[in-house]
């Protein structure tokens, strides 16, 4: 039921009590004093200590004297110190057997990615050629006897997949999606004052289940929740902003409240608008719940001059949830939300606080490359860096529920998300996905879904699937988005949803169906001109697109660089022709059949207004789905950035496009065989026209007609200098050179961030470039390069973007491809250097170090 609503705006009427302390005396106190106590700072210290006393005093006797006494709610990383097994164990009474070979590690963990390449996995190299099976994880812990009164949770933001748990001994649930987040209560079973015994099974035996690689294991994070039993239910705020002004924004909160006691309990629910610090508006209600009973209860704030959270000022508010009961504060909630409006427009696309905003996307799937699915955040903070730097201001997060932190970061750092839920419903694209479980869990799963993200001001759209097979011709694809969009908007009001479709054309059941508010096309952006002629009055967003393919430093100059080439011909006939060593080249030439080059489908999206956007496929390279190759080949082409994070050269076509920045770029290498006659290219704006020079002497002045986005030149190779100067009205805009390089002579180390944080889990990424004597980069070096480190971290992984490579990501040393790798530090958890050396055969060394702290 809804409690009353209140309308409020202002400071606080009193500070929250807190702990219980008398006079609500805490650490604004000093600052709270009064004016008059100046002139007597000596007195007033006095007093101050013999309250601070007083009050310490008074939370000693309450904690030794009242069992039911219960501090505010703790949230603890439940990380550390798990052990794991591969071994087989027959049941939950094994657990504990000696001749099982456990070993301790830290979560988030994915065991797939430790193990070798092989195209005999069950996950085929669909699944990128990794291994899966059942995998084991306990842990044992202490839980204090004051605990007993509190209620104690235990969230999983992730496991993959059909994950068992049990605490001590008793079972507590199963959930095979490996998407979802899930909680369960531990308090009956626990014992206080003793250790505690947590058992996760991981069941990801039955293969494929996957499109692309999924990772094994309990890859997020988990966390130790305790509660008083009357306290703000998990996900259990929604914050939304009714109407807003210039001057002004009213603030709605939803409060779900729950008693878990066998008591009676009345109280007050208090919720606090914060902006850096700042309170800006109050609301209280008091309430009375009864035993194991459940209230939601809506609040209205306002506040005055709103700053709006926009793709380029990402502005965040913080609602403070308090519930105090006889004089004490026994809950704090905090959830973070911003203010923006948005719609999605008949003829102007996609309008974001009253401003036409181009939604220039990408797509991408959960893994982190060398790190492989498990969680980090400032590996996904790498990623959404590189993107913006590109020009992205959008993420599909493609094709299930993303991990949380990648929202904290959409919402921190500016980026609109289409929030997917399902890439299957019923009916099944392999042989043992997720719509073997459809009937039973995808109400709870979109539910959960829904929930956990509707406060995330980044979420503006909700995907209910992606190229799901009911769209066909089925009576299903209409009964089944209807009953979603049901579930969608009973929790959820305020954001459109659609469904990647391909295509959404005549006979599609989904696009037919009325229940969506934006109709989402999967590739046919030929189609995208005559939408409105099927459908009238529903706004368009190109879901998918695209879907171009390149190996990173890899060209094909034997070919006009401007012909065309799908690969495969056919998405359903294996692929056997190709080049050697299932390289495919760079040069904006090459996609997958369904899909374009990038040009094609951009210069389509930014010609119309009325297009709201288009999400690539994919920003990153990801392991698994090779397309257009099979093994030996085991991650994709598809990104705009390789597996390892270094740039393609499509990524500076966007960036000439999508960002303010000078740009330019010519390509390819100038490392070439006598005879040899090259397509240079360049992506360059903010000018006029390109010069190229080869060793000083002009090939011509080309400009960008019509709706060009490069120019080009054939040129025959001359080793020397390749020099581009682009002007503007006659003045040098910028000016770029390309060598041909010598001999690998020497190595280079550079890190993104010179000092991480001493957590145990911050990152520092190094590029390993193999250069020449004089500093330049050997475009096709392939030197092995061996890595020492000493101090407080250790190599998390390595990597070079070569997508045909086996060797193993996490190992101690790497063949740079194209001249390039990557070897990933991460902290140990200690202060002080960490020295990280690069050494190879016949190559100068380099050393790096990196500060923790």
């Amino acid at each position: 039921m809804k409690g009353s609503e209140f309308e409020a705006k202002g400071p606080p009427l009193s500070p929250p009590l807190k702990w219980g302390v008398p006079g609500n005396l805490d650490s604004d106190f000093i600052k709270d004093l009064p004016s008059s106590y100046e002139g007597n700072r000596t007195w007033n210290r006095s007093v101050l200590w013999r309250n601070l006393l007083v009050s310490v005093w008074v939370l000693f006797t309450i904690s030794c004297s009242s069992k039911n006494y219960n501090p505010v709610r703790s949230v603890q990383e439940f990380n550390n110190d798990w052990q794991f097994t591969l071994d087989e164990i027959k049941d939950i009474y094994h657990i504990n057997d000696p001749e099982i070979n456990w070993r301790t590690l830290n979560l988030p963990h994915d065991w797939s990615i430790e193990g070798e390449f092989s195209p005999d996995h069950p996950a085929g190299v669909g699944g990128g050629a990794l291994p899966g099976g059942t995998g084991w994880y306990k842990k044992n812990f202490f839980i204090e006897e004051s605990d007993s009164s509190k209620l104690t949770a235990i969230r999983f933001d992730g496991v993959y997949m059909n994950s068992e748990v049990w605490i001590n001994g008793k079972y507590l649930g199963k959930r095979p999606n490996g998407y979802i987040g899930f909680s369960y209560n531990l308090s009956e079973y626990l014992l206080f004052g003793e250790d505690n015994q947590i058992v996760v099974k991981v069941d990801n035996s039955q293969q494929p289940n996957s499109r692309w690689y999924s990772g094994s294991g309990i890859y997020r994070n988990v966390w130790l929740i305790k509660t008083n039993k009357v306290h703000v239910a998990e996900n259990g705020t929604y914050v939304t902003t009714p109407e807003i002004s210039e001057s002004e924004v009213k603030v709605s909160v939803e409060t779900t409240l729950e008693n878990s006691s066998d008591n009676t309990k009345a109280g007050v629910l208090v919720n606090e608008v914060v902006r850096k610090g700042d309170i800006l508006s109050n609301v209280e209600y008091e309430f009375t719940l009864g035993p194991e009973q459940k209230i939601e209860v809506q609040q209205f704030l306002k506040i005055p001059d709103p700053k709006l959270w926009s793709v380029r000022d990402p502005e965040l508010y913080e609602v403070q949830t308090y519930i105090e009961i006889d004089g004490r504060k026994v809950d704090s909630y905090k959830t973070s939300f911003g203010i923006r409006s948005f719609e999605f427009d008949l003829d102007k696309g996609f309008i974001l606080n009253g401003e036409q905003v181009k939604i220039k996307g990408v797509n991408n799937h959960h893994d982190l490359g060398a790190l492989g699915a498990a969680v980090n955040k400032r590996a996904i903070e790498r990623q959404l860096e590189i993107l913006k730097d590109m020009g992205v201001n959008a993420i599909r997060t493609s094709h299930n529920p993303p991990a949380p932190e990648l929202l904290e970061l959409t919402d921190k750092m500016g980026f609109i998300v289409m929030d997917e839920a399902f890439d299957v419903w019923k009916r099944s694209k392999v042989e043992f996905d997720y719509g073997i479980y459809w009937d039973e869990w995808h109400e709870r799963d979109l539910r959960d879904f829904i929930k956990r993200d509707r406060n995330h001001p980044s979420v503006i759209i909700w995907s209910i699937g992606n190229e799901i097979l009911e769209q066909w011709g089925d009576p299903a694809g209409t009964t089944i988005a209807k009953e979603l969009r049901e579930i969608v908007r009973s929790l959820d009001t305020t954001r459109v949803i659609t469904d990647g479709m391909n295509p959404p054309g005549p006979g599609n059941t989904i696009a037919s169906s009325g229940v969506l508010d934006v109709i989402g096309y999967n590739y046919h952006h030929e189609m995208y001109p005559d939408h409105y002629g099927q459908y009238p009055n529903t706004p368009m967003i190109g879901t998918e697109t695209t879907s171009a393919l390149a190996t990173r430093g890899s060209y094909d100059i034997y070919l006009p660089s401007d012909s065309i080439r799908r690969w495969p011909v056919r998405w359903d006939i294996l692929f056997e022709d190709g080049n050697p060593g299932n390289t495919v080249s760079a040069y904006d030439h090459v996609s997958a059949p369904w899909g374009s080059t990038h040009e094609e489908t951009w210069k389509v999206v930014k010609k119309h207004d009325f297009i709201s956007g288009m999400f690539i496929w994919t920003g990153f390279d990801y392991i698994g789905e090779p397309t257009p190759y099979v093994w030996p080949s085991r991650s994709s082409y598809f990104g705009v950035v390789d597996l390892a994070g270094f740039p393609k050269d499509s990524y500076y076509m966007y960036q000439s496009e999508w960002t303010d920045k000078e740009v330019l770029h010519i390509f390819p290498h100038w490392n070439w065989s006598p005879g040899d006659t090259v397509d240079i290219w360049a992506y360059y704006n903010h000018a006029d026209e390109v010069e190229l020079f080869l060793n000083g002497e002009s090939l011509g002045i080309i400009s960008k007609e019509g709706d060009d986005m490069h120019v080009s030149w054939r040129v025959p190779f001359t080793p020397g200098t390749l020099k581009a100067i682009s002007r503007k009205s006659g003045s040098v805009v910028q000016t770029k050179e390309i060598h041909t390089a010598g001999a690998p002579g020497q190595i280079r180390l550079e890190s993104d961030r010179e000092v991480i944080t001493a957590d145990g889990k911050d990152l520092s990424f190094v590029t390993v470039s193999v250069l020449d004597n004089d500093g330049n980069l050997v475009p096709k070096a392939s030197n092995r390069v061996k890595f020492e480190v000493e101090g407080p971290g250790f190599i998390a992984g390595v990597d070079n973007g070569d997508q045909t490579s086996h060797e193993s990501f996490k190992s101690n040393q790497r063949e740079v491809f194209n001249g390039l790798a990557l070897v990933i530090i991460q902290s140990s958890g200690e202060q002080g250097p960490i020295k990280l050396r690069a050494v190879s055969e016949g190559l100068v060394s380099a050393e790096i170090t990196i500060r923790t702290k």
